[in-house]
């Protein structure tokens, strides 16, 4: 049995571990008759603090609240940087490819990556603004989102020739491959050969293939480009590109390639400069090249072997220095076309009050062969091309779509309207030039280079 000492001991221990060991005043212990401790305490007369207990449970449920908000905040965080995270990885990884790669990219490849950069840089300004916590690893993918966009923009400037990628080739490739393979079940008629005019006209055409940017850069917007086209050596074409200077008006310079590998390449280039085109209705036709003579109504034909003008001629009554150009294109009141059956001339006169006239020309002399007019208001088109005597009028839809909406047969003298949807790069289009052998189209679009295929109506055999 405890003695009253041990007893005393006990309790002292329990009080003390209650917080009183200085308040009690005295206590005494003792055993009854069966042997049961009892004692006795005098506490002092202290009130129990209600109001502040009730006070720090209610700052612990605030605190408990604002904890679990902030938690949740925590967790969605986390989650957003792991999204960026992996976005960060993937442009790393693009970025590296870019840098290992020994091809050159186009000005698109660049203006992608650059947008994702930008998304992910205003989703990091947002994440920083709602974050109220630490903000290291948010720091941290800001740093590494400004070492890319730096990066970026180094490799921009390191894209000196702006050759269109070979892998963008082979995308093309690929998909028309599918294409191809998905049109199968349906027995696609086959394209007339080439140079002939045994179909029933134009029915629609190709996605465009971007073939590159001419070689001046990009604020060479207007110009012209093409392949050669002669009867006798109809496939053996060499290819010219002819951008205008910035102001859209002055043709000086142009280059020559044999090859389209040539082209891309930017290799093997005849440059020639001249001082007396004007606009971008330019045609080359049995290597000789025609234009508008500056500033004039006449018209040019320059020799591509010496770059000599073998002959002027004025083409009677025509509008010129912008009188009736295209729409959303200046200074291209004529345009010189080539299709299977020669040399053309689009443009417009004061008594055909700016509707389209069509002439056929003689190669040779540039004399006039015949003449026809049309009820199609010029300016309101965006650019023409013939094919097997019939002119084809494009319009504006939106600043990526085209519309072949109109046309005219000089065989019949009919005209009426179509609706071929166009797809193009850029939003305006300088320049429409026609190769019957390829039966291609070439298309300059904002100093892009274009090309699509046409395809046309079967004549039932």
């Amino acid at each position: 049995m405890a003695s009253q000492t041990q007893w005393t001991g006990v309790w002292v221990d329990l009080l003390q571990s209650m917080g009183l060991q200085r308040s009690f005043s005295n206590f005494t212990g003792s055993r009854d008759e069966r042997g049961v401790c009892r004692c006795s305490v005098i506490l002092p007369d202290t009130t129990f603090p209600v109001v502040r207990v009730e006070r720090l449970e209610i700052t612990a449920q605030t605190i408990s609240k604002k904890f679990e908000k902030e938690f949740s905040k925590v967790k969605e965080y986390v989650q957003l940087i792991r999204v960026y995270e992996e976005k960060l990885l993937n442009l790393t990884v693009q970025v590296s490819i870019m840098e290992k790669d020994s091809i050159s990219y186009t000005e698109l490849d660049f203006e992608l990556i650059k947008m994702e950069v930008k998304e992910m840089e205003k989703l990091i300004k947002r994440l920083k603004v709602g974050f109220a916590g630490s903000t290291v690893i948010i720091d941290q993918l800001e740093v590494e989102i400004r070492n890319m966009t730096l990066l970026v923009e180094q490799l921009e400037t390191l894209d000196k020739n702006n050759v269109l990628a070979i892998r963008r080739q082979i995308l093309a490739l690929k998909n028309r491959l599918k294409e191809c393979e998905a049109s199968k079940v349906e027995s696609a008629p086959l394209p007339p050969a080439p140079g002939s005019c045994a179909h029933g006209g134009v029915v629609n055409i190709s996605k465009p293939a971007i073939v590159q940017l001419n070689w001046l850069g990009f604020s060479y917007k207007y110009g012209a480009w093409g392949r050669d086209y002669s009867p006798q050596h109809p496939g053996s074409g060499l290819y010219w590109v002819a951008p205008l200077n910035t102001d859209g008006r002055y043709l000086r310079y142009y280059r020559l390639y044999n090859t389209m590998d040539d082209l891309l390449l930017y290799t093997n280039a005849r440059q020639n400069q001249i001082s007396y085109g004007q606009g971008s209705g330019t045609v080359v036709y049995k290597n000789n090249m025609y234009v508008n003579w500056y500033n004039t109504r006449n018209m040019a034909k320059i020799n591509l072997t010496t770059n000599r003008v073998d002959l002027t001629q004025t083409l009677p009554n025509a509008a010129y220095n912008n009188r009736f150009s295209y729409a959303n294109v200046g200074w291209q009141d004529m345009d010189f076309a080539v299709d299977e059956n020669g040399l053309w001339v689009i443009y417009a006169t004061e008594a055909s009050t700016g509707n389209i006239v069509i002439s056929k020309l003689n190669d040779t002399t540039l004399a006039v062969l015949n003449t026809w007019h049309t009820k199609q208001y010029k300016p309101s088109v965006t650019n023409t091309f013939m094919v097997c005597g019939v002119l084809y009028a494009t319009r504006t839809l939106n600043t990526r779509i085209e519309e072949i909406f109109y046309y005219y047969d000089t065989n019949t003298g009919k005209e009426g309207k179509l609706n071929i949807v166009m797809q193009k790069m850029q939003e305006n289009v300088q320049s429409i030039n026609y190769h019957p052998f390829e039966q291609k189209l070439f298309v300059y679009n904002d100093g892009y280079l274009l090309n699509y295929d046409l395809v046309f109506q079967q004549i039932p055999q």
